[in-house]
């Protein structure tokens, strides 16, 4: 659908003629300004005796497509749904020395702790149309990764593009849980969901888990702990084959607690298979919202008439100085 903005903005087209309807009087005191920098050679008597019709064609062209620039053409496209109410989801994932781990199995390949993550969130995040998901990554610290945002596919690639070691080899649960909130703190009106993934202990950071979920409890925050990490690996030495639990440092009591304190709930996820039921159950225990209200994406055309316009005015700025060159070379 086409419109004008300011539609109001075409009343200017009559301008000019109502102009050339003043008495003549008043239309020599006007012609009688004189126009700076004229070029040498130039004589204003032609001008007197009227305009040539195609300058006045020109003229009035670049006028009405100025006008047309003024009143803000603009095309409203089809209708498009987008959520009434979104939930903001943050997903706070371990990038600590253990995460190293190589435990984990994808597509028939041996793979550590996180490239498992990365496989399986990929799909999680792509089904989570009309939420904001943020990411958020610790080890020695925390730091925001990625905002709260409706773009799915920059979440996905910069989750993607994430290294262990980067942030230290610790485990600071408490500064991510700490810094999920201060970021829910600033969105109102939505349901805040922390997903919150480690293989291990809090073992650095400034906050402690017991101080983070207290924190999370007073901001209506739920929190649901997964965690990451065979039972059962089988390691070889120079004396041979042993079996070993490679998850041994997990804190399952402390994961719990925290979920459990908050709504939550605590996973474990021992293999890809069972990452991927956790989060087909937390589709369900946290539904994408179905409601939604209707927009229309809006492009603005006025920069088509306004370059017309420009274009016809310096085609007639262009044409006095083409006039003499032309009485020049006759000469």
């Amino acid at each position: 659908m086409f419109e004008f903005a300011w539609w109001w903005a075409l009343f200017a087209l009559p301008l000019p003629f109502l102009v050339r309807l003043l008495p003549a009087k008043k239309q020599q005191q006007l012609a009688a300004l004189k126009v700076p920098n004229l070029p040498q050679g130039i004589s204003t008597s032609k001008q007197k005796s009227g305009t040539p019709k195609s300058k006045l064609f020109l003229a009035t062209l670049a006028w009405i497509a100025l006008v047309l620039a003024a009143a803000r053409p603009q095309w409203l496209g089809d209708p498009v749904s987008i959520p009434a109410e979104g939930r903001d989801l943050m997903l706070a994932v371990d990038l600590s020395g253990s995460m190293k781990m190589e435990d984990m199995e994808v597509r028939g390949q041996q793979v550590h702790r996180l490239s498992m993550i990365k496989h399986v969130m990929q799909d999680f995040i792509a089904r989570r149309v009309g939420d904001r998901i943020g990411l958020i990554l610790f080890a020695d610290t925390a730091y925001l990764q990625t905002p709260l945002t409706y773009d799915r596919e920059t979440v996905n690639q910069l989750l993607d593009e994430t290294v262990i070691g980067l942030v230290g080899e610790q485990t600071a649960i408490g500064d991510a849980i700490g810094l999920a909130v201060k970021r829910f703190k600033q969105k109102d009106e939505s349901n805040r969901v922390l997903i919150l993934l480690t293989d291990g202990q809090n073992t650095a950071g400034n906050i402690t888990p017991e101080q983070a979920k207290e924190l999370a409890i007073a901001e209506q925050i739920t929190v649901y702990t997964i965690g990451v990490g065979a039972d059962k690996m089988l390691m070889r030495s120079f004396f041979g084959t042993r079996q070993i639990n490679p998850s041994q440092e997990l804190d399952e009591d402390m994961l719990s607690d925290l979920a459990q304190s908050t709504g939550g709930k605590y996973f474990r996820a021992r293999n890809t298979e069972a990452l991927q039921e956790i989060y087909a159950t937390l589709d369900k225990l946290e539904p994408v919202e179905r409601d939604s209200r209707q927009m229309r994406p809006l492009q603005a055309l006025f920069h088509i008439p306004l370059a017309v316009s420009l274009l016809l005015s310096v085609i007639l700025a262009f044409i006095p100085l083409i006039q003499l060159l032309s009485r020049k070379l006759k000469a």
